[in-house]
């Protein structure tokens, strides 16, 4: 009798196991594991798997799981911890589901534990489609929320729970029409301080087990197959010891648009020999033709085979692991439901409110629920996103919270993007319409934006659920027409803007009495929105993102430096800053104090800052830290975020809360990419919002500052 094989044995690595099962395999076994759809390898117990799968806010393209908000509404909560708890839950559904699948012998695509999340790179111009995947503009933050949603994705057990993908690498973020064959110029700058820190932070901190490779080129070289970024950067320098996964179809790409190649056995071997192991797509099934063409060696599919088993057997797939009894039951259940409906509340940032918020019912006869988005399920789910068992559009939340007592009337008010809803009518059919339910009524809520299918990802092969970029700022079709018709009536407006990025809404934040940023807040949006709106909560979001006044003032979308772009960089005063948001209550923070008037290279810094709630009821805060270093060339031209930590408190409650600045925030990029101490001091500034004079006068309030000399 054979003795147990040593790919079976659970007290060697995972590594060594590996090594094993590889070694059993004849070549063409191991060159077609290769695929994202890897066959089954029957003799050695291999069954088959599919590698693509989703989990950007709740698991996706699988049937029935929670929606959570939209990656960039989970940003908007600045609450890494919640998002780790958050990325958890996901991998517990996922897992209830596999598990449940996999009894069933169902091993289709989006139903594996490889999730192709999350999306880190950073949102540098609104304009781009894919923006609302990521969690913003500003590389800190992506950091510490990648690195949370990573941890809480993969678990701490002695397995993974799920395996996590940092995408896209790298220097990714549009124009999304161009993505098969555009080519980013990046500054050795701009890379190391803008487009790399999340990755590194993914890999060197949270241990992600995979990294996506990106449609474009950068430098001249297409991601998924570069020499500079997966070979010298991600496995040299960061020592990655995960796998690499192309975007779908983008080695075919190498030969039909970037032309750096002629055939596809060349583009299967220019991936695999930089290190791209495993192929979203169909252009490694030419994998053995470049090996007779003397392209690759067996050495390189081996390695590449290798490092795919090794994700296998860490998620546990021939063995016994503690997360193989979490029942079905688990997925979509009423914890989780409570989970997103609380994301969906932390994640609507209020960015005016003249005092009509919060409404009170008692004081109220009639309200006109009115707009595109009003009773929309699409804004609620975005792209990315899983099937809910119940959704609740914001007509829908708010119906339900009015009561019976009050009148809450209803009007499209126009197409989300065309100039009638009825193809047979005039244009403008439902404004009419929305007119006269706003004079009937005493308030007025106008729920505007986009959707998923007006910005998103491009079709392709790769992506049936075809949007694209923006072409501007505006509002679509007529709703600019509607925003000013209905605000014309005299009645109070509360605008809930539901987008996935910034718009520019002057005319709202001139004329209209409230407006709030919903995001795509989650299969219960419209019951956490209308409960913000009726004052049993605040809302507390704040932005991620800036919101700029108008389209002209941003660069050419295909210019990747960072010159005048995002709150580090932008040279006009926004309309809405990084980092803004209002809330019901109001805050006083005191007494802030460092450990350290000056530090020396490689020192960090720790202190406290005093916050107190003078309101009448709960509230919760998000403090903010920013540093500039002043004395070097090398700083940003404004300020970096270097901390944040969200604050729950009690009525008339005070806190103490703990500063951390690591050490790297006092650290700069010089021209060559390098990070280094430079300059003579540090200004530390602490508040609710950022420390520029927009943020100041729209929250009226000032941030504590405190300079600090750098040695």
């Amino acid at each position: 009798m054979e003795n147990r094989p040593s790919y079976l044995d659970v007290n060697l690595t995972p590594e060594e196991r590996a090594k094993d099962l590889v070694s059993r395999m004849t070549l063409e076994e191991k060159a077609s594991q290769l695929k994202y759809d890897a066959p089954a390898v029957k003799r050695l117990g291999v069954p088959y798997y599919n590698w693509w799968n989703e989990a950007l806010h709740g698991v996706a393209r699988a049937g029935t799981a929670t929606v959570f908000p939209q990656a960039i509404g989970l940003a908007a909560m600045f609450d890494d911890a919640f998002l780790g708890q958050i990325a958890d839950i996901i991998a517990t559904e996922g897992r209830a589901k596999y598990n449940e699948q996999t009894k069933n012998e169902d091993r289709d695509i989006y139903k594996g534990i490889t999730f192709w999340s999350p999306n880190i790179n950073i949102f540098r111009d609104p304009r781009w489609g894919r923006g609302h995947e990521t969690y913003g503009e500003d590389p800190y933050l992506t950091t510490r929320l990648g690195v949370a949603f990573v941890k809480g994705l993969q678990g701490d057990g002695a397995y993974l729970k799920g395996a996590a993908c940092a995408k896209h690498f790298a220097v990714h973020s549009g124009p999304e029409g161009e993505r098969h064959s555009f080519n980013a110029i990046v500054s050795d700058k701009d890379l190391w301080e803008t487009y790399l820190p999340a990755f590194e932070a993914l890999v060197k901190e949270a241990d992600v087990e995979s990294v996506m490779g990106a449609y474009n080129a950068v430098g001249g070289e297409p991601c998924c197959g570069s020499k500079t970024l997966l070979k010298d950067i991600l496995r040299d320098k960061w020592a990655f010891k995960g796998h690499v996964v192309s975007d779908c179809w983008a080695i075919r790409d190498f030969h039909t648009n970037h032309m750096v190649t002629s055939t596809a056995p060349e583009s299967a071997a220019l991936a695999l020999k930089n290190g791209c192991d495993l192929n979203c797509g169909n252009t490694y099934l030419h994998m053995l033709q470049a090996y007779e063409q003397g392209l690759v060696t067996e050495e390189d599919i081996t390695t590449s085979c290798e490092r795919l088993m090794t994700t296998r057997i860490k998620l546990g797939m021939f063995d016994t692991t503690e997360y193989d009894t979490i029942p079905y039951e688990l997925n979509d259940c009423k914890l989780h439901h409570e989970a997103a409906l609380e994301a969906a509340r932390k994640s609507v940032v209020l960015l005016k409110n003249d005092g009509v918020l919060p409404l009170n019912k008692d004081k109220l006869k009639n309200i006109a629920v009115i707009g595109p988005n009003a009773n929309s399920r699409a804004i609620l789910k975005a792209n990315y996103c899983g099937t809910a068992s119940k959704y609740i559009t914001l007509l829908e939340g708010i119906q339900d919270a009015a009561g019976e007592d009050v009148r809450v009337f209803y009007s499209e008010g126009c197409h989300l993007y065309k100039d009638r809803v009825e193809p047979l009518a005039f244009p403008n059919d439902r404004i009419s319409e929305a007119v006269s339910i706003a004079r009937l009524s005493d308030v007025v809520v106008l729920c505007l934006g986009l959707d998923a299918d007006l910005e998103g990802e491009e079709g392709d092969t790769g992506n049936s659920y075809a949007a694209g970029d923006k072409p501007d700022l505006k509002l679509p079709g007529l709703q600019q027409k509607l925003l000013e018709k209905v605000t014309e009536v005299g009645k109070p407006v509360i605008v809930l803007l539901s987008t996935g990025s910034a718009m520019a809404v002057d005319y709202a934040d001139e004329n209209c009495s409230a407006v709030l940023q919903t995001w795509y807040p989650g299969a219960l949006g419209g019951q956490a929105v209308a409960q913000l709106l009726f004052g049993k909560y605040s809302p507390s979001g704040k932005l991620p993102v800036t919101f700029y006044r108008e389209t002209d003032v941003l660069p050419d979308f295909t210019d990747y430096s960072m010159k005048n772009r995002t709150y580090r960089y932008i040279e006009n005063e926004p309309l809405y800053p990084f980092g803004y948001g209002l809330t019901y209550g109001d805050v006083n923070l005191t007494d802030l104090k460092l450990d350290q008037d000056e530090i020396r290279a490689g020192e960090g810094l720790k202190g406290t800052v005093v916050i107190s709630n003078e309101s009448d009821g709960e509230i919760e805060e998000v403090i903010q830290v920013y540093v500039k270093i002043k004395g070097t060339e090398y700083e940003v031209l404004n300020h970096r975020l270097c901390d944040f930590k969200r604050v729950n408190l009690q009525k008339g409650e005070k806190k103490a809360i703990e500063i951390d600045i690591k050490s790297d925030s006092f650290k700069v990029i010089d021209n060559k990419g390098n990070k280094i101490f430079d300059g003579n001091e540090a200004i530390v500034y602490v508040g609710i919002s950022g420390p520029d004079t927009r943020s100041q006068a729209l929250t009226q309030k000032e941030v504590l500052t405190k300079k600090v000399l750098i040695k």
